[in-house]
Protein backbone atom coordinates (compact mmCIF):
# COMPACT_ATOMS: atom_id res chain seq x y z
CA UNK A 1 0.00 0.00 0.00
CA UNK A 2 1.59 3.40 -1.16
CA UNK A 3 2.14 5.92 1.82
CA UNK A 4 0.35 9.33 2.45
CA UNK A 5 4.11 10.32 2.13
CA UNK A 6 4.34 8.83 -1.99
CA UNK A 7 1.15 9.89 -2.69
CA UNK A 8 1.55 13.30 -1.73
CA UNK A 9 5.11 13.42 -3.42
CA UNK A 10 3.46 12.24 -6.76
CA UNK A 11 1.06 15.23 -6.83
CA UNK A 12 1.75 17.77 -9.60
CA UNK A 13 2.57 21.13 -8.09
CA UNK A 14 3.31 20.00 -4.82
CA UNK A 15 5.20 21.45 -2.67
CA UNK A 16 6.43 21.52 0.97
CA UNK A 17 7.79 23.14 4.11
CA UNK A 18 10.02 21.19 6.74
CA UNK A 19 8.60 18.52 8.81
CA UNK A 20 7.36 19.19 12.29
CA UNK A 21 9.24 17.86 14.90
CA UNK A 22 7.62 14.72 17.26
CA UNK A 23 7.32 17.81 20.00
CA UNK A 24 5.66 19.91 18.24
CA UNK A 25 3.28 17.74 16.54
CA UNK A 26 2.10 16.31 20.53
CA UNK A 27 1.57 19.59 21.57
CA UNK A 28 -0.63 20.58 18.99
CA UNK A 29 -2.63 17.44 19.52
CA UNK A 30 -2.53 18.88 23.56
CA UNK A 31 -3.93 22.01 22.04
CA UNK A 32 -6.42 20.51 20.68
CA UNK A 33 -7.51 17.74 22.86
CA UNK A 34 -7.09 15.00 20.31
CA UNK A 35 -4.50 12.54 19.00
CA UNK A 36 -4.22 13.08 14.95
CA UNK A 37 -4.78 10.17 12.78
CA UNK A 38 -1.80 8.07 12.07
CA UNK A 39 -1.45 9.40 8.40
CA UNK A 40 -2.10 13.13 8.90
CA UNK A 41 0.90 12.45 11.91
CA UNK A 42 3.25 11.04 9.19
CA UNK A 43 2.62 13.64 7.03
CA UNK A 44 3.52 16.57 9.93
CA UNK A 45 6.46 14.73 10.36
CA UNK A 46 7.35 14.62 7.21
CA UNK A 47 6.22 17.74 5.24
CA UNK A 48 4.73 20.16 8.33
CA UNK A 49 2.76 22.01 5.60
CA UNK A 50 1.81 20.78 1.57
CA UNK A 51 0.13 21.95 -1.35
CA UNK A 52 -0.86 20.23 -4.50
CA UNK A 53 -2.65 20.81 -7.60
CA UNK A 54 -4.53 23.96 -5.52
CA UNK A 55 -5.11 22.23 -2.68
CA UNK A 56 -3.42 23.52 0.67
CA UNK A 57 -3.29 21.21 3.46
CA UNK A 58 -3.04 22.67 7.49
CA UNK A 59 0.22 22.10 8.71
CA UNK A 60 2.11 22.58 11.58
CA UNK A 61 3.26 26.51 10.77
CA UNK A 62 3.65 29.72 12.19
CA UNK A 63 0.99 30.99 10.16
CA UNK A 64 -2.35 30.83 11.34
CA UNK A 65 -4.24 30.78 7.91
CA UNK A 66 -2.96 26.85 7.61
CA UNK A 67 -1.91 25.95 10.84
CA UNK A 68 -4.27 23.36 12.02
CA UNK A 69 -4.53 24.18 15.43
CA UNK A 70 -5.40 28.04 14.66
CA UNK A 71 -7.93 26.54 11.48
CA UNK A 72 -9.53 23.99 13.85
CA UNK A 73 -9.85 26.10 17.06
CA UNK A 74 -11.39 28.86 14.54
CA UNK A 75 -13.83 27.02 12.58
CA UNK A 76 -14.65 25.01 16.04
CA UNK A 77 -16.01 28.31 16.87
CA UNK A 78 -18.11 28.80 13.61
CA UNK A 79 -19.64 25.27 13.13
CA UNK A 80 -21.36 24.49 16.42
CA UNK A 81 -22.19 20.81 14.92
CA UNK A 82 -18.90 19.79 14.48
CA UNK A 83 -17.61 17.47 17.22
CA UNK A 84 -14.16 18.19 18.96
CA UNK A 85 -12.68 14.90 18.00
CA UNK A 86 -12.37 16.42 14.05
CA UNK A 87 -9.56 18.61 13.28
CA UNK A 88 -9.52 20.47 9.91
CA UNK A 89 -7.22 19.02 7.01
CA UNK A 90 -7.88 22.07 4.34
CA UNK A 91 -9.47 25.18 4.22
CA UNK A 92 -11.66 25.07 0.63
CA UNK A 93 -12.60 28.24 0.31
CA UNK A 94 -15.52 27.74 -1.56
CA UNK A 95 -18.90 28.33 -0.45
CA UNK A 96 -17.74 27.64 3.29
CA UNK A 97 -16.68 23.85 2.64
CA UNK A 98 -14.02 22.78 4.90
CA UNK A 99 -12.73 19.36 5.38
CA UNK A 100 -11.90 17.44 8.93
CA UNK A 101 -10.37 14.10 9.89
CA UNK A 102 -11.40 12.32 12.62
CA UNK A 103 -8.48 10.43 14.62
CA UNK A 104 -9.20 6.95 13.59
CA UNK A 105 -8.60 8.52 9.98
CA UNK A 106 -11.89 9.21 8.18
CA UNK A 107 -12.49 12.53 6.73
CA UNK A 108 -15.60 14.50 6.86
CA UNK A 109 -16.82 17.78 5.06
CA UNK A 110 -18.56 20.67 6.07
CA UNK A 111 -20.70 23.02 3.95
CA UNK A 112 -21.91 26.16 5.82
CA UNK A 113 -22.55 25.47 8.77
CA UNK A 114 -24.28 21.92 8.54
CA UNK A 115 -23.03 18.83 9.86
CA UNK A 116 -20.31 16.89 9.27
CA UNK A 117 -20.55 14.46 5.83
CA UNK A 118 -18.37 11.44 5.55
CA UNK A 119 -16.21 11.75 2.51
CA UNK A 120 -13.82 8.96 2.57
CA UNK A 121 -11.79 6.53 5.10
CA UNK A 122 -8.39 8.38 4.90
CA UNK A 123 -6.96 11.54 3.89
CA UNK A 124 -4.83 9.03 1.10
CA UNK A 125 -8.19 8.20 -0.64
CA UNK A 126 -9.63 12.67 0.16
CA UNK A 127 -6.29 13.16 -1.85
CA UNK A 128 -6.71 11.07 -4.82
CA UNK A 129 -10.11 12.44 -5.32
Amino acid sequence: MESIIDKLKAKDNFCFLAGATEKEVSTAEQQLGLTFAKEYRNYLLSFGLASFQGHELTGIIKAPRLNVVAQTLAERTNKPLVPNDLYVVEIANIDGIVIWQKSSGEIYKTIQGGPPMLMCKSLSDYIEL
